[in-house]
């Protein structure tokens, strides 16, 4: 049964991009392909059709491949919620959080669940193109790894190892790479690629063959900079810009430490009427932002103290003062009340942080999660919002009488009385082209008719022509057991 793994000599070398430009390429050739993950490590997570949640990134690769995404795509998930723990979800479902330490311990169980996924998979598609996490040289954690070349060799699966350029040392990346992995690891290499390329190809000439004479692995290409890139859902929190994006009214969010699903911004970032500002951390709030976005937090009360050792709530009460307006979402949403409680200690220790007091609500931390795809409307213009809830706690209070919006005649989320503090459980509500046009509007900014999902499905549509362009796609293919 055809499948192919990229794996990646280091983390945001670009595997996620690759898969998804092979992915829409194996489509076009009318081949019915789907991706897997064995194991991704992200807090941008996407709710699936069957109801759990994988991560981010394979859901942008079952967009190219033209499939609803479900669970089998990526059947662990690790969500960080501290610096040494992970929430851990199998196949859509938290089954526990544990600390770094302990997590070997659950690998066994796990590779399990791994295979099985990806066997459903295998036998439903023509193809199946998986993205391998980290990097294979990390030795010490082959033991029991069911991510890399411990699922490579369970399954089978042959290897293309990408090395990214930009950041410098892509000869050594690679070489060394085979100079430290298992022997019989090495052997599942297929060959290699060379990713995120500035400038002339030809320049790097030398170094391609010096890596193939010294490896004895095919090269497959070059793959120059994908100008696009930045149309597309990101997952890592790399992928947040550095710098403001765009010109105009400035709307700033607030780089949580445990900052979620921030791929909500992305329809504001292609505004020609915003100026996004990413503030982080020892970075004062601007001035001068008309909305302040909190976003969604996989710790909540753990970013309530981090916020505030950033002084944001000073600059946020200053904010409101000036007569700005905030928007929480998820987390971001938990925050703006009066308390977040956690009684039985699910995100962290048991206890109550005071909220900001923006909104009258209080949260109360529940084990259950929340995990739907809804379709809303607005409750003050009537106007459609389709996204997707994904969140553990319940809020009330007596700002919810004025919610955000109706979710099938459900009241949702929280207004403040002067209209100028919102929050709402709802990630992806920009991405309804009405809505975001109407919500900008009524802050005085200008938007230009969009049709957001059309710019994401035009930038998979060159991603694709770009793969084309610089990867023998058809040696790949047969790398992968189709016949060309």
């Amino acid at each position: 049964m055809p499948a192919l793994m990229i794996q990646g000599c280091g983390s945001n070398v670009g595997k996620s991009m690759l898969v998804a430009g092979l992915c829409r390429a194996a489509r076009r050739r009318g081949l019915s392909v789907a991706p897997f993950k064995p194991q991704n490590m992200s807090n941008n997570a996407a709710v699936t059709a069957d109801g759990g949640e994988i991560g981010r990134a394979q859901a942008l690769q079952a967009l190219a491949c033209g499939l609803e995404p479900v669970v089998d795509m990526n059947p662990v998930l690790l969500k960080p919620e501290s610096e040494t723990g992970s929430q851990v979800i199998v196949q859509g479902r938290r089954l526990t959080t544990a600390r770094a330490r302990d997590y070997a311990s659950l690998k066994p169980q796990l590779m399990g669940a791994v295979l099985e996924s990806f066997g459903r998979l295998r036998e439903g598609h023509d193809l199946v193109i998986v993205e391998g996490a980290g990097s294979p040289a990390e030795v010490n954690l082959r033991k029991g790894d069911i991510a890399n070349m411990g699922f490579a060799r369970a399954a089978g699966v042959p290897v293309i190892l990408t090395g990214d350029i930009d950041r410098g040392g892509v000869i050594a990346q690679l070489v060394g790479t085979q100079a430290v992995i298992d022997p019989d690891d090495a052997a599942m290499v297929a060959g290699f690629l060379i990713n995120k390329f500035r400038g002339d190809p030809r320049l790097f000439d030398d170094g391609y063959a010096f890596i193939e004479d010294r490896t004895g692995w095919r090269g497959f290409g070059v793959v120059p900079w994908f100008g696009q890139a930045h149309l597309l859902p990101a997952e890592d929190a790399q992928d947040i810009p550095a710098r403001p994006v765009g010109e105009g009214v400035v709307i700033a969010c607030l780089t949580l430490s445990r900052i979620a699903n921030f791929d909500d911004l992305d329809p504001l970032k292609a505004e020609p009427g915003v100026k996004l500002v990413m503030v982080r951390a020892g970075e004062p709030i601007p001035a001068e932002a008309r909305l302040v976005i909190l976003p969604g937090s996989k710790s909540t009360r753990g970013d309530l103290a981090f916020l505030r050792a950033q002084g944001w709530d000073v600059d946020l009460a200053a904010h409101v003062r000036r007569g700005g307006h905030v928007l929480g979402i998820c987390g971001g949403y938990q925050m703006l009340g009066a308390s977040v409680a956690d009684p039985e200690g699910i995100e962290g220790p048991a206890g109550v942080t005071a909220g900001l007091g923006l909104l009258a609500v209080e949260t109360v931390m529940t084990p259950d999660k929340r995990l739907d795809r809804v379709r809303a409307v607005e409750a003050a213009t009537g106007l459609p919002v389709e996204g997707y809830e994904i969140h553990i706690g319940r809020t009330a209070g007596p700002d919810c009488a004025r919610p955000f919006a109706f979710v099938d005649g459900r009241a949702e989320g929280a207004i403040s009385a002067d209209g100028r503090i919102v929050g709402s459980y709802l990630h992806g509500l920009f991405a309804a082209d009405d809505f975001r046009a109407g919500y900008l509007a009524r802050l005085g900014i200008a938007s230009a008719p969009r049709r957001h999902a059309a710019e994401v499905e035009a930038a998979l549509e060159a991603l694709a022509d770009h793969v084309e362009a610089h990867l023998d796609v058809p040696g790949l293919l047969r790398v992968a057991g189709v016949a060309v």
